[in-house]
């Protein structure tokens, strides 16, 4: 069985990643699943390459030119991808628990339904991300750019996200309890259905938003944020209620 070590010695790319091209194309008959635990990688051009179900966990990919990869259901956990270029990469179903992804380019990937508790997302692009049913649960995305990013059903339990930039997100059923909001960019999101219990909100922007259907929402929570005539809450949490 191949241990979980980071590896020595960079390996035969080439030889694996044919192999596991092998492996996809017959599924599974031929070939071998490329197993990647540890290798450097850092700086490579992998542009639209197709590791589906790669074992890469504690891999470095620092750098990496990861544009429109297909990493569907990969295993990264605790791998690095600092700075690396992930737009339009495929994350769907990876997981991503603990991976260090700081200053990465995920502008308008897709992240649906993937595991990324606990994960190091600080200064992270994520505009126009699709990241709907993902666990964020506990992760930092302290000063991220989640933009217009779809969020709908996402567990963004205790997750950092002081500064982060949030405007026209789409936050339908999301779970943000006990999440920090401090000083973020939520102009004109949905909360439609999110729960909000215990969230910190203290300076967040909440310009244009519409909170009348959030779940555990208080007055106290908003009074420490900025809304404006456009915000829409609950009738039962004052002045912007209603349909206006």
């Amino acid at each position: 069985m191949t241990s979980d070590q980071p590896v020595r010695v960079r390996p035969d790319l080439a030889r694996i990643l044919e192999a596991h091209r092998r492996y996809l194309e017959t599924e599974r008959l031929d070939g071998a699943r490329a197993d990647l635990r540890g290798a450097d990688l850092s700086g490579m051009n992998l542009a639209a390459i197709d590791l589906r179900r790669a074992r890469l966990a504690h891999a470095r990919l620092d750098d990496a030119d990861c544009c429109r990869a297909n990493l569907q259901g990969a295993n990264l956990a605790g791998a690095s991808l600092r700075g690396a270029n992930l737009r339009e990469a495929d994350l769907s179903k990876a997981r991503l628990s603990g991976a260090q992804l700081a200053a990465a380019d995920l502008a308008g990937a897709r992240i649906e339904k993937a595991d990324m508790e606990f994960a190091l997302l600080a200064a992270t692009i994520l505009a126009g991300a699709h990241m709907s049913d993902t666990d964020l649960s506990g992760a930092n995305l302290e000063g991220a750019d989640l933009s217009r990013a779809d969020l709908q059903r996402a567990n963004l339990r205790g997750a950092d996200l002081r500064l982060a930039r949030l405007d026209g997100a789409n936050l339908r059923d999301a779970r943000l309890g006990g999440a920090m909001l401090g000083g973020a960019s939520l102009r004109d999101c949905d909360f439609a259905g999110a729960y909000l219990r215990v969230a910190k909100l203290d300076g967040a922007d909440l310009s244009g938003a519409d909170l009348r259907a959030a779940v555990g929402l208080t007055a106290a929570q908003i009074a420490s944020a900025q809304c404006d005539d456009r915000t829409r809450l609950a009738p039962e949490l004052g002045a912007g209620g209603g349909d206006g």
